[in-house]
């Protein structure tokens, strides 16, 4: 009964069917590789029948993406055991598939004329879908189930990434492609996956931590720069230059030195950081279209991520010098024959003992060799 009263219950009012009726499917790309690409789908749609209905296109890339995913988490459901090196050849080869069909089902429609809104929501309707499973599947063929905190970022920051893209459709009318995005994303998870197969999954994981953790910090800074430069409607960067520069540089040195102090204390590298606040901003002020001048933030983001660089580093080094025992701009002189500073006393003691030694080496040899030229 339950049943029945939803299905004779209507979701879309008529005033809401008679908009999508009215609907015209807007998009903008300035994608890297899609021109690169466009040859390939040419030649794919041509070799398609024209009996294939579009929204079929659709859906049997979808499963096989699905199916080829399920496959490798039956090997790995929690992304710790290492799946076998076929699986991830199997997911590259699924992801690929997928995201080829996904590209020409919209030239399939205006090819055979059957172009509507239907088509566009379930497009994306499946490509919502997909989401979930490839951000899954890049995370296992990297066993990020040793990292249960990223393996949950990788995967919630994916499908919010998702529905900020859409979120910005519905405040513009318009779906907006940058030159690092969908198509790009797609291919370097696709590269993941050949790389796992390669040379096996455990390639991922060097001595007890991820050689992947540092990799996100730097793409949280490089890459919003990057889409914030290109789609700014103010020409923030081309105005402002070096202001630009700086206030991402200023970001970009935090978290190198977070990287030099990763390795040095073997510990896994931090990927959340509070300077990242400012380069958040001037990205979420572009989706909903500059609500606040993009000039105030980026000296919003100049300023917070100076600050934050040399609290962080005068924080770091005076818990060093506490721990070490030492002095960041002094050394320590005391006269002849004072006592040693605690930091230095063992390598002082180690160098006399060495020079004493050599000594003692030098004087044995020079009596010897005196020795065997006496005359008997």
């Amino acid at each position: 009964m339950a049943l029945l009263s939803y299905r004779d219950k209507h979701i879309l009012s008529a005033q809401q069917l008679r908009k999508l009726s009215e609907h015209k499917y807007s998009c903008f790309s300035a994608s890297l590789l899609d021109p690169l690409l466009q040859p390939w789908w040419n030649w794919l749609v041509a070799q398609t029948p024209l009996w294939l209905a579009p929204n079929l296109i659709t859906i049997v890339g979808l499963i096989l993406n699905v199916v080829t995913t399920l496959i490798l988490i039956c090997y790995s459901p929690n992304g710790v055991e290492a799946p076998p090196r076929w699986t991830c050849l199997l997911c590259a080869l699924g992801l690929f598939i997928y995201q080829s069909l996904d590209s020409i089902d919209g030239k399939q429609a205006r090819r055979t004329n059957t172009s509507s809104p239907l088509g566009e929501l379930f497009d994306h309707g499946c490509d919502s879908i997909s989401t979930v499973f490839v951000a899954l599947s890049a995370c296992i063929s990297c066993q990020l189930g040793h990292y249960p905190n990223w393996l949950f970022f990788q995967c919630f920051c994916a499908i919010a990434l998702f529905y900020c893209a859409h979120w910005q459709t519905y405040v513009s009318g318009t779906m907006r492609f940058g030159r690092i995005d969908v198509t790009e994303a797609q291919f370097s998870i696709i590269a993941i996956h050949l790389v796992s197969a390669a040379l096996g999954p455990e390639i991922w994981l060097t001595k007890g931590t991820s050689v992947l953790s540092p990799s996100i910090p730097l793409t949280l800074v490089v890459l919003p720069a990057l889409m914030i430069a290109q789609k700014s409607p103010q020409n923030i960067f081309t105005e402002h230059a070096s202001v630009y520069i700086l206030a991402f540089g200023m970001v970009a040195a935090k978290v190198t030195n977070k990287l030099v102090i990763a390795h040095m204390t073997k510990a896994e590298m931090e990927y959340l950081d509070w300077s990242l606040l400012g380069p958040s901003l001037l990205f979420l002020n572009q989706y909903f279209n500059c609500i606040v001048p993009e000039i105030w933030l980026l000296w919003f983001t100049l300023i917070w991520g100076t600050q934050d660089l040399l609290r962080y580093c005068a924080q770091v080094c005076l818990e060093i010098c506490q721990h070490l025992r030492i002095d960041l701009f002094r050394i320590p002189y005391s006269p002849k024959g004072a006592a040693t500073h605690p930091a230095t006393a063992s390598v002082s003691s180690q160098s006399n003992f060495g020079s004493s030694g050599s000594s003692a080496d030098k004087n044995g040899g020079s009596a010897h060799r005196k020795s065997k030229s006496k005359p008997h």
